[in-house]
């Protein structure tokens, strides 16, 4: 309901006062709940433009640190091998545009804004060879693909009557939870002249929530509660496996 509404709103305001905001955006929803049964869930974005211009929007996860390894093969088995670390690497991370950004963003705009995989800004921590850093960083990207926290390539936002414009955001089920921002670019003749950016919370409720800040506020009374519980459970089975 709210969703129609605001996209309601937006209808009236693209016909009188269009040129007061050259572009406004919103989301169905400010918050993106995680319970013990969320399977993923789609987030609709919606918003307006003056009539102008092409519209992109980057929707970006809280900022981590992430290793990747090399699997080796040794004496034929797979282990994990050299590992490279990947310091501010987005956790999530999609592109949205009105059109395809290679038939009207110049790639010197992408590359300072950082919109599209291609030109995220991640290096490695410490002294890695350039070769080698390329290639962890393919591999990074392409395994936040795989898993659906990284876009393939940008996904198309609809438009309706030049003005209006939206899309549906998946959120897959394992979405990292944080504060995320929705970065809504307006760009003319190449060059973008207006940013609007809204921030969306993914967060844990319920007793998943009370889980996760268990586990990660107190994270070796976390661990010692998981190896007792393992304990029993192993005890327990042993048991009845006895008795028959």
């Amino acid at each position: 309901m709210r969703a129609f509404l605001a996209f309601l709103l937006l209808s009236l305001w693209s016909g009188t006062a269009a040129m007061a905001q050259p572009v406004v955006v919103d989301l169905s929803k400010e918050s993106v709940d995680i319970t013990a049964g969320f399977t993923g869930t789609d987030v609709l974005l919606f918003g307006a433009t003056s009539g102008y211009g092409e519209v992109v929007v980057v929707i970006e996860g809280p900022k981590k640190t992430v290793s990747v390894r090399r699997k080796e093969r040794v004496a034929g088995i797979w282990v994990n091998g050299d590992q490279v670390d990947f310091e501010n690497v987005p956790a999530f991370y999609k592109v949205l545009s009105t059109n395809s950004l290679d038939e009207w963003l110049p790639l010197a705009v992408r590359e300072e804004n950082q919109i599209g995989v291609e030109y995220l800004n991640l290096k490695p921590r410490g002294d890695v060879p350039a070769a080698e850093a390329s290639e962890y960083r393919a591999a990074l990207i392409r395994n936040k693909q795989q898993i659906e926290q990284y876009g393939l390539v940008e996904d198309r936002l609809e438009l309706a009557g030049g003005r209006l414009f939206r899309s549906n955001v998946y959120f897959p089920s394992n979405v990292p939870v944080g504060k995320y921002f929705v970065r809504t670019y307006l760009v003319d003749k190449g060059k973008i002249v207006i940013t609007r950016s809204i921030p969306l919370y993914i967060r844990k409720v319920g007793i998943e929530a009370d889980v996760y800040r268990v586990a990660h506020q107190h994270s070796a009374l976390y661990g010692i509660a998981a190896i007792i519980i393992a304990v029993i459970a192993g005890l327990g089975g042993n048991a009845l496996f006895r008795k028959r």
